[in-house]
């Protein structure tokens, strides 16, 4: 009963949104990447760099704002440099992808340390931290004020680039473009579509909100960076970005489910309950969604093709 409480409550749920920030950011970055025809599997490495990033510029520069802009860069050159290495050498993106993660987790500890002779992280670095906001007069609704009245920027943000995302998808010229190119880019060529701009774009679009997922781990839910400090949410979002359907909204409420596995670890943890189950919850529910997406695709599958079997027998029985 007492874990019922807890995982029911007003602060449960607020806390969800804040754990699943980044998860949204690098699903609907990844989204945006698998609809221009090239996977971002380095979702994790560039989650990683734009927090190490955004943490060392802010600190020696004394601006917030300038880390937080120099860690969406970092991310969303890793974006490009991905596109660049599998549309020009017409590499495996899945290769590429986890050599720029393991690059972004050696790359950025050395960075670290050769910056302030520490192998851990950024803790003697005075970085700043994102701010809270409070929303005025949603905040004193009840139940939707404490869910959602007071919350990091970023996390509204997260809502704001969910609308953009979706808007520039399904609304926009660009979105029109995108996903041409992903399904067909020869024949979006014929038709003057500039396939190879359109992917790059895409690709720095998704490396960009990926890196909003990574500054919010350095800069906004604590305020120094740690190494490995994504601890495989890089990959997490990519299970939501499939269980979602590879859909802006779809991998958004994916995202959610699994920073709600999140929370749900961190509170069993407060309940006394063995840490070795704790530390599986995330990772054992990312295992049963692929699963289960896994059997959706397979069912789908067999129904396309007993259809399809179906049809080629009506068509020689009336022959």
């Amino acid at each position: 009963m007492e874990i019922f409480t807890a995982l029911t409550s007003i602060a449960f749920l607020a806390a969800v949104l804040r754990i699943a920030t980044p998860y949204l950011f690098a699903a609907l970055g990844g989204v945006v990447a698998e609809r221009a025809g090239v996977p971002n599997i380095a979702l994790e490495g560039q989650m990683l760099s734009a927090a190490a990033v955004g943490v060392l510029v802010s600190g020696f520069s004394g601006s917030l704002w300038l880390g937080v802009v120099c860690g969406l860069v970092a991310g969303a050159l890793l974006g490009v440099l991905l596109g660049a290495i599998v549309l020009e050498l017409e590499a495996d993106p899945i290769i590429v992808g986890i050599g720029i993660n393991l690059l972004a987790s050696g790359g950025t500890a050395f960075g670290v340390f050769m910056l302030l002779g520490d192998k851990g992280g950024t803790l003697a670095l005075n970085s700043g931290t994102l701010p809270i906001i409070t929303v005025p007069g949603l905040v004193e609704i009840p139940i939707i004020g404490p869910l959602l009245g007071s919350q990091n920027i970023l996390t509204y943000g997260a809502f704001v680039a969910l609308a953009v995302t979706w808007w520039l998808m399904y609304r926009a010229r660009f979105g029109y473009h995108l996903r041409a190119v992903g399904e067909a880019p020869a024949a979006a060529s014929m038709v003057g579509v500039g396939a190879r701009r359109v992917q790059y774009t895409a690709m720095a679009v998704s490396g960009a909100l990926a890196g909003c997922g990574g500054v919010f781990l350095s800069m906004g839910a604590v305020s120094f960076f740690l190494r490995d400090m994504t601890a495989g949410r890089g990959y997490i979002a990519l299970a939501a970005i499939f269980l979602g359907g590879v859909r802006p909204v779809g991998a958004f409420i994916a995202a959610l489910v699994f920073g709600a596995a999140e929370a749900a670890a961190i509170q069993f943890g407060a309940l006394k309950i063995p840490t070795q189950f704790v530390t599986i919850i995330p990772y054992a529910i990312t295992l049963i969604a692929l699963c289960v997406f896994s059997t959706r695709v397979r069912e789908l599958r067999n129904r396309s093709r007993r259809v399809a079997e179906a049809s080629v027998g009506e068509s020689f029985d009336q022959t």
